[in-house]
């Protein structure tokens, strides 16, 4: 094998464990999710997944300055809701995404929801500075319920994009781009 090519193996594993070093291997991918490297063929093709299942909104959770926040109040909105934590590496990959999408289309009805979780309350606030994060941030810890409710969950970051009518239309586990998730926000807000 040639260094060039030996060096482009190293180098593309480097990238798919760092890409995944939120995920537990171990354990399969739900059916329907897309991959970690978010290379979805039937991403933008189709506003929902086929057989997608309906939304579970009856809950309610704190954000950091513990006011309630009653996840049936995104009912009719478009919803990307983000699993995720302040020590997890392709988290912070995609929140600066996140944090683009959000500014480009919450007029239209976009809403982001960030659900912290397995992570201390308090590692939020400077986390949530340094990554510009406009959006809502709720705690999600020891919240088993909502996390069988979407989950289960396989990894961080975890994200779940609903349609207006209340479907979990995409899932994402790991990293994915911010293209990945601008062609199916897109198609789900009909633009």
């Amino acid at each position: 094998m040639s260094r060039k090519m030996l060096r482009g193996a190293v180098v593309a594993t480097l990238l798919a464990v760092t890409f995944s070093a939120c995920q537990k291997a171990s354990e399969p991918a739900p059916k329907g999710a897309t991959p970690a490297a978010g290379n979805s063929s039937a991403a933008g093709t189709a506003a929902c997944q086929p057989k997608a299942k309906p939304a579970n909104f009856d809950f309610t959770l704190k954000d950091l300055h513990g006011k309630e926040m009653h996840l049936s109040e995104l009912k009719g909105k478009v919803v990307l809701l983000d699993f995720w934590a302040t020590w997890c590496g392709p988290c912070k990959m995609e929140i600066p995404g996140f944090v683009e999408l959000y500014d480009k289309y919450k007029a239209q009805g976009f809403e982001i929801v960030g659900l912290l979780t397995q992570d201390d309350v308090a590692n939020a606030p400077a986390f949530i500075e340094k990554f510009k994060m406009n959006y809502q941030v709720l705690d999600a810890n020891d919240q088993t319920a909502l996390e069988d409710a979407y989950g289960p969950l396989f990894g961080l970051p975890t994200s779940f994009l609903i349609s207006k009518d209340g479907l979990v239309c995409r899932t994402h586990i790991g990293f994915s781009p911010k293209e990945q998730f601008e062609k199916e926000i897109q198609a789900l807000l009909a633009l």
